[in-house]
């Protein structure tokens, strides 16, 4: 879990809320997999390695259980949430309206600038397909949906958004992560944005669900391959 980035990074930039730059380092490890949905969380060790006290630490758990990060359990310590497939289910059935809305939203009111932001993201997105790099694509996936809402210009979609990517993102690797995914995904992508660029707003609302609605999809697809596989292994093991 050690790197040099993270202890420069704290260092720059002690004279700073601590407990918000080490919330921001602590997400950044779980978005990116370097914590993963179960760890449990050691105060005393994650502040020896960010070089502060434990005090920030505390503060930044109770911040990231409120992002719906991780969770405090009585007793046993603070992990990294673990979402269940019907809560899954749950998050992408919200997330499936509030792309609609927003889908619809960018198509009447989007900037040329904006438009060329997405398409060069894009462009790096089409880069880690072709290279097979499902954690440069995730990360580019997040920046991607996240420039989308932030586009709508409402605060209120956007935090709310926020934490419901960041849920799924708990568990969704997997998905991505299946052969095929990514260039279906990316494909998907370039859609939502030549409907959006081309003021369609009946088209960019009913793309961008589908986009969320077909992640939902691959989602149950890798979660029953990993059953079969597991299965497979029991059935080796006896």
């Amino acid at each position: 879990m050690t790197t040099n980035r993270t202890m420069n990074t704290i260092a720059l930039v002690q004279k700073n809320s601590l407990p918000s730059l080490v919330q921001k380092e602590l997400e950044r490890m779980i978005l990116a997999g370097d914590l993963v949905a179960g760890d449990k969380l050691n105060e005393v060790s994650l502040a020896e390695m960010l070089g502060v006290s434990r005090g920030p630490v505390r503060e930044a758990f109770r911040a990231l259980e409120e992002a719906g990060l991780v969770q405090q359990e009585k007793n046993c310590g603070v992990f990294v949430r673990q979402i269940s497939v019907e809560e899954a289910d749950e998050i992408y059935e919200v997330r499936a309206a509030l792309d609609e809305l927003i889908g619809r939203k960018l198509a009447a009111a989007i900037k040329p600038a904006q438009v060329q932001e997405l398409r060069t993201l894009l462009e790096r997105m089409d880069g880690m397909v072709a290279l097979g790099d499902v954690d440069g694509y995730l990360k580019l996936n997040l920046a991607f949906h996240d420039a989308l809402v932030q586009f709508s210009a409402n605060k209120k979609l956007l935090h709310t958004y926020r934490r419901l990517v960041n849920e799924l993102n708990l568990f969704r690797r997997s998905a991505l992560a299946q052969k095929g995914s990514l260039p279906t995904s990316t494909t998907e992508h370039h859609q939502i944005v030549d409907a959006i660029a081309a003021g369609d707003a009946q088209a960019a609302g009913a793309i961008m669900r589908e986009h969320a609605e077909a992640g939902r999809q691959r989602m149950h697809k890798a979660q029953e391959k990993m059953a079969a596989a597991a299965a497979a292994e029991q059935i080796t093991l006896k």
